[in-house]
């Protein structure tokens, strides 16, 4: 049983928690993830670890309310705990040598991105974060991602903060300007799959974290396979994190489509049998 310590809206529809979680916050790294389950008849499903502390022995978790499992998580309150949490899974992000890194990220992925982006900034490079979401008020992790970058721009598709447009737009007039050792993406994969895009004809290197359907987090399932390169990989035992210019996201789109219908559906029982069910 993980105890929740905090709890705040980020956005209108994501939510951030502390979680009490001593042996996780010991061996956590950025780019790790945890898999939640809320409750005994719940599935389990995968969150990214937006920050941890392992002096005080606690995770941060930042999610979007978004299905039944996110809104079960997010009914919960101060005080009461998540029944069961596994972590952390997943291959940590490696440290590297770059003198210059641009942190791309977009919507709730922004706060996944958070991790990586403090990690370089802590190791000496210099980080440009480029951040996006609809509007400014669906912002992510805004002010924390400006303590941990060099310098941070903004996207929003209302135009209302910083450039009317994608992220993509952005990133490519950066990369018109200076060159960096490495790109990491962090969003919708569509918007990754476009930073890919971006940064092929430069070879640039690019890295990218998905997030598929996940079961059981231990390669057993094959519920989150992904085509990289030749290979068909695991997210959740080779990832989450991948060079953006193998992986296969058309396939990955396709798969990720397949589940929309039963989501909604499940949405939708969930309504009718009542929150409380």
């Amino acid at each position: 049983m993980i105890r929740i310590l905090e709890k705040n809206q980020v956005t209108p529809f994501s939510t951030r928690m502390v979680l009490e979680a001593p042996d996780i916050a010991r061996s956590a790294r950025p780019g790790q993830f945890v898999i939640l389950r809320v409750d005994e008849t719940g599935e389990r499903f995968p969150l990214t670890l937006a920050d941890f502390d392992a002096e005080k022995g606690t995770v941060t978790i930042v999610f979007q309310v978004v299905g039944v499992s996110t809104r079960k998580l997010n009914r919960l309150s101060v005080g009461e705990c998540v029944p069961d949490v596994a972590g952390p899974l997943g291959h940590p992000l490696e440290r590297m040598e770059a003198r210059a890194v641009f942190c791309v990220g977009g919507g709730v992925g922004t706060a996944a991105l958070y991790p990586k982006a403090k990690a370089f900034h802590a190791w000496g490079a210099e980080v440009l974060s480029i951040i996006g979401a609809r509007s400014a008020e669906h912002l992510v992790l805004r002010d924390e991602m400006e303590r941990v970058s060099d310098k941070l721009l903004v996207a929003t598709d209302d135009g209302s903060e910083g450039h009317h447009g994608f992220v993509t737009q952005v990133l490519a007039s950066e990369l018109e300007r200076k060159k960096p050792d490495l790109v990491i993406a962090v969003g919708p994969l569509i918007m990754m799959k476009a930073c890919a895009d971006v940064t092929r004809p430069m070879k640039v290197k690019t890295l990218v974290s998905l997030n598929p359907v996940m079961v059981d987090g231990t390669g057993m399932c094959g519920g989150c396979r992904v085509k990289v390169g030749e290979e068909n990989k695991f997210a959740c035992v080779d990832g989450p994190t991948f060079d953006g210019h193998d992986v296969d996201f058309d396939e990955l789109l396709a798969r990720q489509n397949r589940f929309q219908i039963m989501e909604r559906e499940a949405c939708r029982m969930h309504e009718q049998i009542g929150e409380g069910s």
